[in-house]
């Protein structure tokens, strides 16, 4: 029997821990880590991997601006290189733990709208933290847009909804030869359609969002955000927050959650929950395979959903 089908969601933030020098070898003894977890769960789910970007796109576009006889790349084609680089690392460290498996990265446009309102409103966080003074300086030097993302401060770029998943036959094609997919990267490259074909945008997509349509299209069973975070909670970084373990879509509809970091998340998840009546569970990356099962993490689905829903 087909396994169910289950995507994955890996945080940038998982790949490179808050507050971690962005350095390769650090980013790969993570990825070393998330491939093992990952390998775990292809024992009970056909699994499709979309992964995050923000720390890596943000590396990325400080390296891009560090040159000044060259005008700074957009975001599109950041978005795109971070694919390559992360894909790539996740591929090689996949096909370690599972050498029978094929392991294929696809590299993803996602269909965003030219007049989506988050052009005018960056949310998305992307790069490493800094403290207040460094961030003013770079406000100044650059002209990037800086919010408060807890004690510390980072960039923030538009956002837009994902529309369509440009590749979404390919990405198909694959996984009916059971290869496991990555694809989607860091929500997928940002294009609009225009009467003479697609071009990029200045944007990074939620890949969280993305992720929760990728699995609407794929009629997944169950979609699974692993960030650095180990539930969503109530009144977080108060003294009376306490987590979320097992919760309806209804309920959430009612809450209201962070939207440069666990607002996506749980709107994701909601949604993919209330059009499919599948599972979906947010928590660590460690504790990855007992989500799901309802022993660690946040597990969202309807109250009277099947263990193993079907889409």
């Amino acid at each position: 029997m087909t396994k169910p089908t289950l995507v994955v969601a890996l945080g940038g933030n998982a790949l490179l821990k808050r507050g971690e020098p962005l350095e390769a070898d650090i980013q790969r003894k993570n990825i070393e880590l998330a491939a093992k977890i990952i390998a775990r769960l292809t024992q009970n789910w056909r699994v499709v991997l979309v992964h995050g970007n923000g720390p890596q796109v943000g590396l990325l576009a400080l390296q891009n601006s560090a040159y000044e006889k060259v005008t700074p790349y957009p975001l599109d084609i950041l978005g795109a290189e971070s694919q390559g680089m992360i894909g790539y690392m996740l591929q090689q460290a996949l096909k370690n733990q599972l050498p029978q498996r094929e392991i294929s990265v696809l590299l993803t446009q996602v269909e965003v709208d030219a007049n989506d309102p988050a052009f005018s409103n960056p949310t998305k966080y992307i790069g490493p933290v800094y403290d207040r003074g460094q961030a003013d300086a770079l406000k100044a030097e650059k002209g990037w847009v800086f919010k408060a993302d807890g004690p510390y401060f980072r960039r923030v770029v538009p956002s837009p909804q994902p529309q369509r998943i440009v590749e979404h036959d390919a990405i198909s094609a694959l996984i009916a030869r059971d290869h496991l997919v990555i694809c989607n990267g860091g929500g997928g490259v940002p294009v609009v359609e225009q009467a003479d074909g697609y071009r990029g945008i200045e944007a990074v997509i939620d890949k969280d969002l993305s992720a929760a349509l990728l699995a609407r299209q794929l009629n997944a069973d169950a979609l699974l955000i692993l960030t650095d975070a180990d539930a969503v909670y109530l009144d977080w970084g108060k003294p009376t927050q306490r987590p979320l373990t097992q919760v309806t879509p209804e309920l959430l509809s009612t809450l209201s959650f962070d939207a440069g970091s666990m607002g996506p998340k749980v709107a994701a998840c909601r949604h993919f929950v209330v059009q499919c009546n599948g599972i979906a569970g947010i928590g660590s990356l460690a504790d990855g395979p007992d989500i799901l099962a309802g022993g660690k993490g946040t597990l969202i689905r309807n109250e009277h959903a099947p263990v193993l829903p079907v889409c």
